[in-house]
């Protein structure tokens, strides 16, 4: 496939199954990929995913979000244009192109916010190699 036009964009889900654990995904960016230049979070239980979650992100061994980053910062309404929907992070090398991250499910004191299963999905946005 020719990137010459578009950028790279990702998906990879994590699943949680259990309240108050922590789940770790370890993806692969597309060897393509040279630059990442941003990162977006949503889910098929967005409400679990702003008042429960957190995560650490890191791209190879450099960490692009400290652990316990809330998920909320990473989050975009349908109220926010849809180019403008990922958190620039600069123009980090994506090297090896390896990705993980440790999302975290919380208790929090809102009652309709108790757990049950959801998905987190975790969008990547980076430029190809051709591009750069």
């Amino acid at each position: 496939m020719s990137y010459k036009y578009n950028n790279i964009k990702e998906r990879f889900d994590l699943h949680v199954d259990g309240a108050n654990k922590t789940v770790k995904g370890e993806f692969e960016l597309d060897k393509n990929s040279h630059l990442l230049m941003g990162v977006a979070i949503t889910s098929d239980q967005d409400q679990l995913v702003f008042y429960r979650g957190s995560q650490k992100i890191q791209l190879n061994d450099s960490e692009l979000f400290p652990e316990g980053f809330e998920s909320r910062l990473l989050m975009s309404s349908v109220s926010v244009p849809p180019n403008q929907r990922m958190v620039k992070i600069g123009l980090k090398e994506t090297g090896n192109g390896r990705v993980e991250v440790w999302y975290t499910d919380k208790d929090h004191p809102n009652p309709n916010v108790k757990f049950r299963p959801y998905r987190v999905t975790f969008y990547f946005f980076s430029i190809p190699g051709d591009r750069c």
